[in-house]
């Protein structure tokens, strides 16, 4: 892609958008920058991309300023059935995203992973990997920084670890990892992408330019994450936690790979099945990368997993508080609540994604959780499936800040707040990030409030229809 021959309209000025900008500036571009979000930050954002030649689009001015762009840089955050590329593509013109300008522009090996659950953890586990070994892995993309980010640090001899969303896929095309991994596919982003058809064709995308050279890393306990081994022409290679298969597996509790027994599965430092199954992930892509066990070993034995992950914040008057905001969907969330040791007051709710709540409610009656407070925008359709599963153990309590205050209260000491909402942040946050973050903080706030004294038995009942 010639940059300097074409005009470019970034979209969106998140994270992404800001990098695009800056990348295509630097590459000689013509950018124009837009934003339908009127905040501090994009305010600040727009200011210092006009300081670097960037030209700032206003609402008024978007419709006559697209007829003059070639390419349209569309943010993970905007669907591509809004109008903004609706245009776009209706004129035969380029839509794409940062990623993609980033896989056009990358010069050494990529790792790349996705699934509904679990990116997060097994890319920074990959960055630790390859840390402990002593080579250059940089986690990047829906993670970290973006790729375009990374491309000058990267350079020839890198190897990027690119956590890759389905939002991303949309307009990721030219992308082709050396090492691919799916880690599961479950209900998410049905408001986004419709049906779950679609969902799993864009999960599949990440396997579209793979050649026989390649590898493609799948679960095998997956059913769908199965199915995509007979659509592509990478190597499958598999990670199980039930089955022996020719990959990484767990045998006689035991971390393995194609019958080398690794280490002991219990000296993984985090808790949860599904923590093993992101380690075996792991396992499976650093051998392919040529790592040794030695650095394999020492790197998850040390992972203490990621912030906003069933993250322990600490303890006030005998209740521990754990921060995994990150969980935004059902089956992250029912994870959690398996994950997680002792009785629990679980928090959930926030912006929908449009899936079935009941299979979580189903779930909790054989749980250790004692409790939901609901709050957020979907709090009544959360509710709505509670009810209708039979699960009375609820408090109703829109606003966030009251609903932490109140879980905390029906806590009891030796109990968990569990802040796992199976929702998305945008009701009242502008990320999952800030959501655990303002969980942390009210947390604090409780930990001072109790210094004088020490909080009083709390009584409650269960919700009454």
């Amino acid at each position: 892609m010639l940059y300097s021959e074409q005009v470019f309209l970034v979209a969106g000025l998140s994270r992404s958008g800001i990098a695009a900008s800056e990348f295509l500036v630097s590459h000689g571009a013509k950018v124009y920058v837009y934003d339908d979000v009127d905040d501090s930050n994009v305010r600040a954002a727009t200011e210092r991309l006009k300081e670097i030649g960037c030209t700032a689009v206003s609402k008024e001015m978007l419709a006559e300023t697209a007829e003059k762009c070639d390419v349209l840089v569309l943010s993970p955050g905007i669907p591509v059935d809004h109008p903004l590329p609706i245009s776009f593509k209706k004129a035969g013109k380029h839509i794409i995203g940062e990623a993609e300008l980033g896989a056009l522009n990358l010069h050494c090996p990529c790792v790349a992973v996705t699934g509904t659950n679990g990116k997060t953890t097994t890319v920074t586990m990959l960055e630790c990997i390859f840390k402990a070994a002593g080579r250059k892995g940089i986690a990047c993309g829906n993670v970290g920084k973006p790729i375009t980010s990374c491309l000058k640090e990267l350079g020839e001899d890198g190897v990027a670890i690119a956590e890759i969303s389905s939002f991303q896929l949309e307009t990721l095309y030219s992308l082709r990892p050396h090492v691919a991994v799916i880690l599961n596919v479950t209900e998410d982003h049905l408001n986004r992408h419709y049906n779950m058809e679609n969902y799993i064709y864009l999960k599949s995308r990440l396997l579209k330019n793979a050649a026989e050279s390649e590898y493609a890393v799948l679960n095998f306990d997956d059913r769908i994450v199965r199915g995509f081994s007979e659509k592509t022409k990478a190597k499958v290679v598999w990670f199980s936690l039930r089955e022996r298969v020719e990959g990484a597996y767990i045998q006689d509790n035991s971390f393995c790979w194609y019958g080398e027994r690794l280490f002991s599965a219990d000296e993984l430092a985090l808790d949860g099945e599904h923590n093993r199954a992101n380690a075996l992930a792991a396992i499976a892509a650093a051998k392919l990368m040529g790592i040794g066990n030695e650095p394999i070993h020492a790197a998850l034995q040390n992972f203490r997993g990621v912030k906003h992950r069933i993250e322990k914040v600490g303890e006030v008057n005998g209740v521990q508080f754990i921060n995994d905001s990150k969980a935004t969907n059902v089956d992250s969330a029912i994870k959690a609540v398996g994950s997680v040791k002792g009785e629990s007051v679980l928090l959930l709710g926030g912006k929908d994604k449009g899936y079935s709540y009941e299979p979580l409610f189903e779930a909790l009656k054989t749980s250790n959780v004692v409790h939901a407070v609901i709050y957020g925008e979907n709090a009544f359709r959360i509710l709505n499936a509670a009810l209708k599963t039979g699960y009375t153990a609820v408090t109703l309590c829109r606003p966030f800040d009251l609903a932490v205050r109140v879980a905390y209260l029906i806590a009891e000491k030796g109990q968990n707040v569990l802040l796992s909402p199976a929702s998305a942040s945008f009701d009242a946050f502008t990320s999952y990030e800030e959501r655990g973050k303002r969980f942390c903080e009210l947390f604090e706030l409780f930990k001072r409030e109790a210094q004088p004294y020490v909080k009083a038995e709390a009584t409650h009942g269960e919700f009454d229809e």
